[in-house]
C-alpha cells in the first residue's frame, strides 16, 4: 500500500506541471490586456509600455512561466495586478468559504442521491422509480445558474424563506478562527449565530448539490440492480435476514465502488459549479473571486485559483483510489 501511494504521488508531479502549463497558457488566450484594463483605452503608448515592463509582460511567455513556477514552488502565488495584495493571503481568506459550500453540497448530494438510487432499485419499475429517474434526468439537464435564479426568486425574493446572498446577516459579527462559518459560530457557542450561518448556506449548497445528486441517483440505481441479482443477496434473504440489513449491509456495501469513484470525479464538477453558484449568490469564496479576476484579466489570481483547485482535485482522487482497499477486501495494491 505504501509503495502504491508513493508511486501515485510521483505520478501527480507531471499532472500538476501539465495543469500549470495549461493554466498559464490558456489565461493568456483570453481577449484583452490587463495593462490596458488598468490604464484605460486612452492611455498613452509610453505609459502602457512602461507598465508592461514593470510587470514583466514584455518578456517571452516561457520566461514568464518559469519565473512564476519558481515563485509557486516557494509558496508564492504572486500579487494581484490591481489591488497588489498577495494571492496566497487572499486565497487563505476565500478558500474556507468554497470548501464549506462544496462539502455541504457534496453531503447533500450523496445522502439524497444515494437514497433515491437505493429506493428506485428496490422499487424497480414502480411509479416511485419512474418519478425519481425522471427527476434525475431533469436535474442533469438543467443548468445550475438557471436553477439558482429560479430558487432565489421563489424562495428568497418571493417567499423570503432563505436569504439571497452572503454568509451571515449584516448585523451579526463572528470571531474568525478557521474561516469556516459553521465551525467558527459553533466555537463561539452561540446557537443563533450557528443557525443563521446554516440558514445562509442551505440554499446555495442545495443548488450546487444538483451537479452530483442526479448522477449519483442514476448510478446507485444501476449498481444496486446489478448487485441485487447476485447469489449472495438471494442467500442472505433465504437465511431470513431483515430486508434493511440485506439492502444496506450486503447490497449497498458491494455497490459502493463505482459510487465512490464518481464522487471523487464529481469534485471537479462541484468546484466548477461553485464559480457560478458563488457568483449568483455573492458567496465570498474562490469562485466569485476567480470570476472577478477573469473579468479584470488579473492573471496571478486566476492562475493561483485554478492551480489550487486542480491540486485539490487530484489529491481527492488519490484518496478515493486508496479507499478502494478498505471498501473491497478483494482489492490489494501490489
Amino acid at each position: 500500500m505504501l509503495q502504491y501511494i508513493l508511486r501515485r504521488l510521483l505520478a501527480l508531479i507531471p499532472v500538476w506541471i501539465g495543469v500549470s502549463i495549461l493554466v498559464f497558457a490558456l489565461i493568456r488566450l483570453i481577449p484583452g490586456d490587463p495593462v490596458t484594463v488598468m490604464l484605460g483605452e486612452r492611455a498613452r503608448l509610453a505609459d502602457i509600455e512602461r507598465l508592461r515592463e514593470q510587470m514583466g509582460f514584455n518578456r517571452s511567455i516561457p520566461e514568464q512561466y518559469f519565473e512564476w513556477m519558481g515563485r509557486v514552488l516557494r509558496g508564492d502565488l504572486g500579487e494581484s495586478i490591481f489591488n497588489r495584495m498577495p494571492v496566497m493571503s487572499e486565497l487563505k481568506q476565500r478558500l474556507p468559504a468554497t470548501i464549506e459550500i462544496v462539502v455541504v453540497a457534496l453531503f447533500i448530494g450523496v445522502i439524497v442521491g444515494v437514497s433515491i438510487g437505493i429506493i428506485s432499485a428496490v422499487r424497480r419499475d414502480s411509479w416511485i422509480d419512474v418519478t425519481a429517474m425522471f427527476g434525475a434526468l431533469i436535474g442533469v439537464s438543467m443548468p445550475i445558474y438557471w436553477l439558482a435564479l429560479l430558487l432565489i426568486y421563489a424562495l428568497a425574493v418571493n417567499r423570503r424563506i432563505f436569504p439571497p446572498s452572503a454568509r451571515l446577516d449584516v448585523d451579526l459579527d463572528v470571531v474568525r478562527r478557521t474561516g469556516f462559518m459553521l465551525i467558527d459560530t459553533a466555537l463561539m457557542g452561540d446557537r443563533r449565530l450557528f443557525l443563521n450561518a446554516l440558514w445562509h448556506l442551505i440554499l446555495p449548497a442545495s443548488v450546487l448539490s444538483t451537479t452530483v445528486m442526479p448522477i449519483l441517483a442514476r448510478l446507485t440505481r444501476s449498481s444496486m440492480l446489478e448487485v441485487l441479482r447476485q447469489d449472495y443477496v438471494r442467500t442472505a434473504r433465504a437465511k431470513g435476514l431483515r430486508e434493511n440489513r440485506v439492502i444496506i449491509g450486503h447490497a449497498l456495501k458491494n455497490a459502493l465502488l463505482p459510487i465512490v469513484t464518481v464522487i471523487g470525479l464529481q469534485l471537479g464538477g462541484l468546484l466548477g459549479g461553485a464559480l457560478l453558484t458563488e457568483t449568483i449568490f455573492s458567496w465570498p469564496g474562490m469562485g466569485l473571486w476567480t470570476y472577478r479576476a477573469i473579468l479584470s484579466r488579473d492573471y496571478p489570481i486566476v492562475q493561483g485559483a485554478v492551480l489550487v483547485s486542480a491540486t485539490i482535485y487530484v489529491v481527492v482522487n488519490l484518496l478515493v483510489d486508496i479507499s478502494y482497499a478498505y471498501l473491497d477486501p478483494r482489492i490489494r495494491y501490489q
